[in-house]
Protein backbone atom coordinates (compact mmCIF):
# COMPACT_ATOMS: atom_id res chain seq x y z
CA UNK A 1 0.00 0.00 0.00
CA UNK A 2 2.80 2.39 0.91
CA UNK A 3 4.51 1.71 -2.43
CA UNK A 4 1.28 2.53 -4.31
CA UNK A 5 0.92 5.84 -2.44
CA UNK A 6 4.57 6.68 -3.13
CA UNK A 7 4.09 5.83 -6.83
CA UNK A 8 0.97 8.04 -6.99
CA UNK A 9 2.84 10.95 -5.37
CA UNK A 10 5.69 10.61 -7.87
CA UNK A 11 3.23 10.63 -10.78
CA UNK A 12 1.52 13.70 -9.33
CA UNK A 13 4.87 15.48 -9.00
CA UNK A 14 5.79 14.68 -12.60
CA UNK A 15 2.41 15.97 -13.84
CA UNK A 16 2.83 19.10 -11.75
CA UNK A 17 6.25 19.69 -13.30
CA UNK A 18 4.97 19.17 -16.85
CA UNK A 19 1.58 20.85 -16.51
CA UNK A 20 2.40 23.23 -13.67
CA UNK A 21 0.52 26.47 -13.18
CA UNK A 22 1.95 29.50 -14.93
CA UNK A 23 3.98 31.66 -12.56
CA UNK A 24 4.94 35.32 -12.43
CA UNK A 25 8.56 36.53 -12.46
CA UNK A 26 7.93 38.41 -9.20
CA UNK A 27 7.13 35.07 -7.49
CA UNK A 28 10.45 33.39 -8.36
CA UNK A 29 13.10 32.68 -5.74
CA UNK A 30 16.74 31.48 -5.86
CA UNK A 31 17.22 27.72 -6.29
CA UNK A 32 13.54 27.32 -7.21
CA UNK A 33 12.71 24.44 -9.57
CA UNK A 34 9.64 23.41 -11.58
CA UNK A 35 9.29 26.98 -12.88
CA UNK A 36 6.66 27.57 -15.57
CA UNK A 37 6.46 31.06 -17.06
CA UNK A 38 5.41 32.83 -20.24
CA UNK A 39 7.60 35.84 -20.96
CA UNK A 40 8.87 38.18 -23.65
CA UNK A 41 12.51 38.63 -24.64
CA UNK A 42 13.43 42.32 -24.30
CA UNK A 43 17.21 42.09 -24.69
CA UNK A 44 19.61 39.50 -26.09
CA UNK A 45 23.27 39.47 -25.08
CA UNK A 46 26.38 38.34 -26.92
CA UNK A 47 26.80 34.63 -27.66
CA UNK A 48 29.85 33.06 -25.96
CA UNK A 49 31.49 29.78 -26.95
CA UNK A 50 33.10 27.40 -24.47
CA UNK A 51 34.70 23.97 -24.13
CA UNK A 52 33.57 21.57 -21.41
CA UNK A 53 34.61 17.93 -21.02
CA UNK A 54 36.00 18.07 -24.53
CA UNK A 55 32.72 19.29 -26.06
CA UNK A 56 32.02 22.70 -27.58
CA UNK A 57 29.00 24.70 -26.50
CA UNK A 58 27.40 28.12 -26.69
CA UNK A 59 25.76 30.30 -24.04
CA UNK A 60 24.02 33.69 -24.06
CA UNK A 61 22.14 35.80 -21.55
CA UNK A 62 18.82 37.45 -22.33
CA UNK A 63 16.55 39.75 -20.36
CA UNK A 64 12.95 38.62 -20.19
CA UNK A 65 9.83 40.20 -18.70
CA UNK A 66 6.17 39.70 -17.92
CA UNK A 67 3.64 42.09 -16.37
CA UNK A 68 5.18 41.58 -12.92
CA UNK A 69 8.87 42.21 -13.55
CA UNK A 70 12.10 41.22 -15.31
CA UNK A 71 14.76 38.52 -14.87
CA UNK A 72 17.82 37.26 -16.76
CA UNK A 73 17.47 34.09 -18.79
CA UNK A 74 20.43 31.83 -19.58
CA UNK A 75 20.18 30.31 -23.05
CA UNK A 76 22.14 27.23 -24.09
CA UNK A 77 23.13 26.00 -27.55
CA UNK A 78 20.12 25.55 -29.92
CA UNK A 79 17.80 27.60 -27.67
CA UNK A 80 19.88 30.67 -28.59
CA UNK A 81 18.84 30.38 -32.24
CA UNK A 82 15.14 30.18 -31.36
CA UNK A 83 14.78 33.64 -29.86
CA UNK A 84 15.26 37.31 -30.70
CA UNK A 85 14.13 40.57 -29.14
CA UNK A 86 10.33 40.59 -29.10
CA UNK A 87 9.95 36.79 -29.08
CA UNK A 88 7.39 35.45 -26.63
CA UNK A 89 8.49 32.20 -25.03
CA UNK A 90 7.24 29.61 -22.60
CA UNK A 91 9.62 28.01 -20.08
CA UNK A 92 8.45 24.68 -18.65
CA UNK A 93 10.18 23.02 -15.67
CA UNK A 94 12.81 25.75 -15.49
CA UNK A 95 15.25 26.41 -12.66
CA UNK A 96 16.30 29.62 -10.90
CA UNK A 97 19.94 29.93 -9.88
CA UNK A 98 21.82 32.89 -8.43
CA UNK A 99 25.03 34.46 -9.71
CA UNK A 100 26.71 37.40 -7.96
CA UNK A 101 23.55 38.06 -6.01
CA UNK A 102 21.35 38.20 -9.13
CA UNK A 103 18.73 35.58 -10.00
CA UNK A 104 18.89 33.90 -13.40
CA UNK A 105 16.33 31.57 -14.96
CA UNK A 106 17.28 28.68 -17.24
CA UNK A 107 15.45 25.84 -18.95
CA UNK A 108 18.46 23.66 -18.13
CA UNK A 109 18.83 20.01 -18.96
CA UNK A 110 15.36 18.96 -17.73
CA UNK A 111 13.34 21.98 -18.80
CA UNK A 112 11.86 23.11 -22.11
CA UNK A 113 11.80 26.39 -24.03
CA UNK A 114 8.98 26.94 -26.56
CA UNK A 115 8.14 29.84 -28.86
CA UNK A 116 4.56 31.09 -28.39
CA UNK A 117 4.59 34.24 -30.56
CA UNK A 118 6.35 37.37 -31.74
CA UNK A 119 5.91 40.93 -30.51
CA UNK A 120 3.28 42.75 -32.54
CA UNK A 121 2.15 39.54 -34.27
CA UNK A 122 -1.51 40.10 -33.37
CA UNK A 123 -1.29 43.77 -34.33
CA UNK A 124 0.26 42.75 -37.66
CA UNK A 125 -2.58 40.33 -38.36
CA UNK A 126 -5.16 43.02 -37.55
CA UNK A 127 -3.33 45.47 -39.80
CA UNK A 128 -3.31 42.93 -42.64
CA UNK A 129 -7.07 42.40 -42.20
CA UNK A 130 -7.72 46.15 -42.26
CA UNK A 131 -5.55 46.60 -45.37
CA UNK A 132 -7.40 43.77 -47.10
CA UNK A 133 -10.79 45.31 -46.22
CA UNK A 134 -9.66 48.74 -47.48
CA UNK A 135 -8.39 47.16 -50.72
CA UNK A 136 -11.74 45.41 -51.28
CA UNK A 137 -13.68 48.64 -50.68
CA UNK A 138 -11.32 50.47 -53.03
CA UNK A 139 -11.84 47.83 -55.72
CA UNK A 140 -15.63 48.10 -55.40
CA UNK A 141 -15.44 51.91 -55.61
CA UNK A 142 -13.20 51.67 -58.67
CA UNK A 143 -15.65 49.31 -60.38
CA UNK A 144 -18.53 51.70 -59.68
CA UNK A 145 -16.60 54.69 -61.01
CA UNK A 146 -15.42 52.86 -64.12
CA UNK A 147 -18.83 51.39 -64.80
CA UNK A 148 -19.49 47.98 -66.34
CA UNK A 149 -16.80 46.26 -68.39
CA UNK A 150 -16.92 46.02 -72.19
CA UNK A 151 -18.04 42.40 -71.93
CA UNK A 152 -20.91 43.31 -69.57
CA UNK A 153 -21.95 46.22 -71.83
CA UNK A 154 -21.88 43.91 -74.87
CA UNK A 155 -24.13 41.38 -73.14
CA UNK A 156 -26.58 44.09 -72.07
CA UNK A 157 -26.68 45.45 -75.63
CA UNK A 158 -27.40 41.97 -77.01
CA UNK A 159 -30.26 41.49 -74.54
CA UNK A 160 -31.72 44.93 -75.38
CA UNK A 161 -31.42 44.21 -79.13
CA UNK A 162 -33.26 40.89 -78.71
CA UNK A 163 -36.05 42.61 -76.76
CA UNK A 164 -36.39 45.36 -79.37
CA UNK A 165 -36.45 42.79 -82.18
CA UNK A 166 -39.15 40.77 -80.41
CA UNK A 167 -41.32 43.86 -79.79
CA UNK A 168 -40.79 45.04 -83.36
CA UNK A 169 -41.88 41.65 -84.67
CA UNK A 170 -45.07 41.72 -82.63
CA UNK A 171 -45.92 45.23 -83.86
CA UNK A 172 -45.32 44.23 -87.49
CA UNK A 173 -47.55 41.17 -87.08
CA UNK A 174 -50.40 43.25 -85.66
CA UNK A 175 -50.04 45.87 -88.44
CA UNK A 176 -50.07 43.14 -91.09
CA UNK A 177 -53.26 41.64 -89.68
CA UNK A 178 -54.99 45.03 -89.71
CA UNK A 179 -53.90 45.78 -93.28
CA UNK A 180 -54.89 42.37 -94.66
CA UNK A 181 -58.25 42.36 -92.89
CA UNK A 182 -60.11 39.17 -91.93
CA UNK A 183 -59.05 35.89 -93.49
CA UNK A 184 -61.15 33.93 -96.02
CA UNK A 185 -62.29 31.53 -93.34
CA UNK A 186 -63.48 34.36 -91.13
CA UNK A 187 -65.33 35.99 -94.11
CA UNK A 188 -67.08 32.68 -94.95
CA UNK A 189 -68.31 32.31 -91.39
CA UNK A 190 -69.66 35.86 -91.37
CA UNK A 191 -71.49 35.30 -94.71
CA UNK A 192 -73.13 32.12 -93.37
CA UNK A 193 -74.32 33.91 -90.26
CA UNK A 194 -75.75 36.78 -92.35
CA UNK A 195 -77.54 34.31 -94.68
CA UNK A 196 -79.15 32.53 -91.70
CA UNK A 197 -80.29 35.83 -90.25
CA UNK A 198 -81.80 36.94 -93.59
CA UNK A 199 -83.63 33.59 -93.93
CA UNK A 200 -85.10 33.95 -90.45
CA UNK A 201 -86.27 37.49 -91.26
CA UNK A 202 -88.00 36.28 -94.45
CA UNK A 203 -89.78 33.46 -92.62
CA UNK A 204 -90.99 35.88 -90.00
CA UNK A 205 -92.48 38.18 -92.63
CA UNK A 206 -94.32 35.22 -94.28
CA UNK A 207 -95.87 34.20 -90.97
CA UNK A 208 -97.13 37.72 -90.34
CA UNK A 209 -98.80 37.88 -93.84
CA UNK A 210 -100.62 34.59 -93.27
CA UNK A 211 -102.04 35.83 -89.99
CA UNK A 212 -103.49 38.88 -91.70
Amino acid sequence: MAEKIKSFINVFKIQHIIQGDKMKISELKPRQSSVNVEVEVVELGEVREFQKFGRAGRVATANIKDDSGEIKLTLWNEDIDKVKVGTKIKITNGYVNEFQGEMQLTAGRFGKLEIVGEEGEEELKETEKEEKAVAEVGEETKEKEEGPSEEEVSKEEEIEAEKEEEISGEIKEETKEKEEGPSEEEVTKEEKVEAIVEEEVKEEKKRKKKKK
